[in-house]
């Protein structure tokens, strides 16, 4: 049955059997899609109400890295504050001991000595002991200094902040007076706690108690400026935690904005639009994980890229075949002679449908890591192997043009089959007899694989085009080939697999030649890589 017998007769209406209908079973992908995106809406809580919008601010990350920070550096303030106030108060207490022992020293060191107005010794006249001491002493801030002699309490001198009635305190000027060791202790005024220091006055070791020597400090003053510092410090703590909140607010959002844009791009990707990409600023952490996703999202895009490639290109190449498969098997007659072309033909339609499925599969696989089994392959070996089996492709002139010397990391399967199909191109387009020759060469860290034939050439404006899926040059390049246009584009997928690029060189009417450019060595990421 030839083709013009199927142009003239008129196909009978299509049969209902051969259009089955769709009968019940689990959906299709794109209605699991759409039922997967109508759940996942219908679970969604409404974000536009207030408690939802308070839910997402309480999530978010910056609110709870700055209530952290806050409450962290709140706390840390509030424990070094409350240290540092215990710390002074300690010290100002123990400058307070060791000043009332200072007095008592001095004290102690004027009754051993000689009245400086006779130059006598004072012998029991404790009176001019204390006139001449209080007459020499200035008391310090909050210090008071205390006479006794006897019962009766006869000299006071007081610091401007210490105007403390003690002679009020008639029990305490009693207890001192009776002393017969050094006391120390606290009294209750209104004025606020004041430290003592008192010693009884023993005069020429006789043993009798003359008196009482007693100092006296109130430490309310030195304990007020510390508090009053304190609250300084609080008030400038909470401005340095207002700007270092505002601080830390800003670098938060700024160091964040990957992971914003992160979740905003997620949200706006769609199996038809890959396209979104976060930009990336810095070296961060964070910015890692932006990169991260964007070399992801490239994955994912080439991967969708391949998928809707191999569908589109499928869905075009293999209309034809599977349209003139069904129309003769639609026409089949009894005729066992008709019977016998028609089977031919479709046997024929079929092994083409597997070949251009085959080079599809080998363009869509051609852009995933696992393609390629890298390995040490030697140039030489690959150029002498490659002349061998094309001197098989067909009755023409073989050469072996130049061999280069040295090794390079490549996938010896892959580029052999590239170079092969080079090989079969030029034997399609040269006539029979006609020279082909086939060669290698090392040059600036580049290993270059070319077929040069003695062909029709091709045109400029199509030099281009040729290695693009389905492409085919004028019919002066290829007359009758009867190629599905695929080969061209999987030497240039083997190649830019390689990180490398195929090379034309024409003159319509003086032959064509293609070259394979490969580097000597491939990017580490790619070598010993696990699908």
């Amino acid at each position: 049955m030839g083709a013009s017998q199927l142009t003239e007769r008129t196909a009978p209406p299509a049969r209902p059997d051969l259009h089955p209908k769709r009968i019940a079973g689990p959906p299709l992908a794109g209605e699991a899609n759409a039922h997967r995106s109508k759940a996942r809406g219908a679970a969604r809580p409404d974000l536009r109400s207030p408690i939802s919008r308070w839910r997402r601010f309480g999530a978010s990350i910056t609110t709870r890295l700055l209530v952290s920070y806050v409450v962290l550096l709140t706390i840390s303030t509030a424990l070094t504050l409350t240290v540092v106030r215990q710390i002074l108060h300690t010290r100002v207490d123990e400058e307070i001991m060791e000043l009332l022992e200072q007095e008592v020293s001095e004290f102690r060191r004027l009754v051993g000595g000689d009245d400086p107005r006779t130059g006598e010794p004072f012998g029991k006249d404790l009176d001019a002991i204390f006139d001449v001491y209080f007459r020499r002493n200035v008391p310090q801030e909050g210090e008071m200094v205390v006479g006794i002699v006897g019962d009766e309490l006869r000299h006071v001198k007081r610091a401007h902040d210490a105007r403390f009635p003690l002679d009020r305190r008639t029990d305490l000027i009693a207890e001192w007076a009776r002393l017969e060791r050094p006391a120390r202790g606290e009294i209750h005024t209104p004025l606020g706690v004041a430290r003592y220091l008192a010693v009884p006055v023993v005069l020429d070791g006789g043993g009798e108690t003359l008196g009482a020597f007693a100092v006296l400090n109130f430490p309310g003053f030195e304990h007020a400026e510390i508090d009053s510092a304190m609250r300084l410090a609080i008030a400038t703590g909470a401005v340095v935690l207002i700007v270092a909140l505002l601080f830390a607010a800003s670098m938060a959002r700024r160091v964040l904005d990957p992971v914003r844009q992160l979740a905003t791009t997620t949200r706006t990707i769609t199996e038809s639009d890959l396209t979104r990409r976060i930009a990336v600023r810095g070296a961060d952490e964070v910015s890692q994980l932006a990169g991260n996703f964007n070399e992801m999202l490239d994955r994912l895009e080439t991967a969708f890229g391949a998928q809707r490639q191999f569908v589109d290109d499928a869905g075009h190449e293999l209309r034809t075949p599977i349209t003139i498969v069904r129309g003769h098997l639609e026409l089949l007659e009894d005729d066992p002679q008709q019977r016998q072309e028609t089977i031919a033909l479709v046997t024929d339609e079929l092994d083409r449908m597997s070949r251009i499925v085959n080079d599809l599969l080998m363009l869509a696989r051609s852009q995933q890591p696992a393609f390629l089994s890298l390995d040490l392959v030697d140039v030489a070996e690959v150029t002498e192997q490659v002349h061998d089996k094309a001197t098989a492709l067909g009755d023409r002139g073989w050469h072996n043009e130049r061999v280069g010397r040295g090794h390079i990391l490549a996938d010896r399967q892959r580029l052999t089959q590239a170079i092969m199909q080079l090989a079969q191109n030029a034997v399609d387009h040269a006539s029979s007899g006609d020279r082909i020759w086939i060669g290698s060469a090392m040059e600036g860290g580049e290993a270059r694989f070319w077929v040069r034939d003695e062909g029709p050439g091709i045109a400029l404006d199509e030099q281009d085009r040729i290695f693009e899926r389905f492409a085919r040059a004028g019919d002066t390049r290829r007359p009758s080939t009867g190629g599905a246009g695929l080969g061209l584009a999987i030497v240039r997928a083997i190649a830019e697999a390689h990180h490398g690029r195929v090379e034309l060189e024409s003159i319509p009417g003086a032959g064509a030649t293609f070259t394979i450019v490969l580097p000597v060595s491939q990017p580490s990421l790619l070598v010993g890589e696990e699908p």
